[in-house]
């Protein structure tokens, strides 16, 4: 008994030095096959962890971390890539190691990926429905940690043909002047407007602001003949449309 005992000890002694080992050490210092650029060529991206993936974007480590150990512990503290791409360059500083230029690398390539995902939609866009609505402008609006509105020009055929930022607020709220959203719609010839706007809190319900905005700015586009096709609410990947609740007429 006492020798099996000594050999399952020995052997958890065994694992635990080679656990820390294999930490210590730097890339340069793994196998070619562990290493994350080597993978990356041999076997594909989809082969790398989102560490891995990460860890060529830093390319280097710090005296206490390799690259590898390093972007766990970025994605680790922000709660993984999802919550991480969110963040703003200054943010990513948290984590030692992570200075001005490696956190402005991954802020580049965060909205690289957002800009990709409307780019595949195309040059020319119809909104006709919700979902077309969200596809383009959710990639824009829903990492944003300020509410921000936004309205949409669309021509006779409903096909987008531009947008103007009307205002950025806080976390909660932003103050919005119908005129305002009317003018630009005249400015840029609009025949009809979409209005879009996020809830950085992830709630994707209307609020009574919400709606009487909604409403004013509705009857002040029935005044000058441009109608609001819908109002749409971007809550992280959930959304709201006031067209489809019955809020817009």
């Amino acid at each position: 008994m006492s020798n099996s005992g000594n050999a399952t000890e020995s052997g958890r002694e065994k694992e635990t030095f080679e656990a820390e080992r294999f930490r210590n050490r730097t890339v340069k210092e793994m196998r070619p096959d562990e290493q994350p650029r080597e993978k990356l060529m041999k076997y594909g991206g989809e082969s790398l962890s989102d560490a891995e993936l990460l860890a060529i974007l830093l390319r280097t480590g710090s005296r206490e971390m390799n690259v590898i150990q390093m972007s766990q512990a970025l994605l680790d503290h922000f709660d993984g890539l999802r919550h991480l791409a969110r963040k703003s360059w200054q943010d990513m500083k948290v984590i030692p190691g992570i200075a001005k230029v490696k956190a402005l690398t991954l802020e580049a390539v965060f909205e690289l990926s957002r800009r990709i995902q409307v780019a595949s939609l195309g040059e020319q866009l119809q909104i006709t429905s919700p979902q077309q609505a969200v596809a383009y402008f959710a990639p824009k609006l829903r990492d944003l940690t300020k509410e921000t509105f936004i309205v949409a020009f669309l021509n006779n055929a409903k096909y987008l043909s531009g947008y103007h930022k009307i205002s950025s607020g806080g976390s909660t709220a932003t103050i919005v002047d119908p005129a305002e959203v009317m003018r630009q719609a005249i400015l840029n010839e609009a025949q009809s407007i979409l209005l879009v706007h996020n809830h950085p809190s992830g709630n994707k319900s209307e609020s009574k602001a919400d709606i009487r905005l909604t409403e004013r700015i509705v009857e002040s586009g029935k005044l000058l003949g441009i109608p609001v096709n819908d109002h749409i609410i971007i809550a992280g990947d959930s959304y709201t449309s006031f067209r489809a609740k019955g809020l817009i007429g």
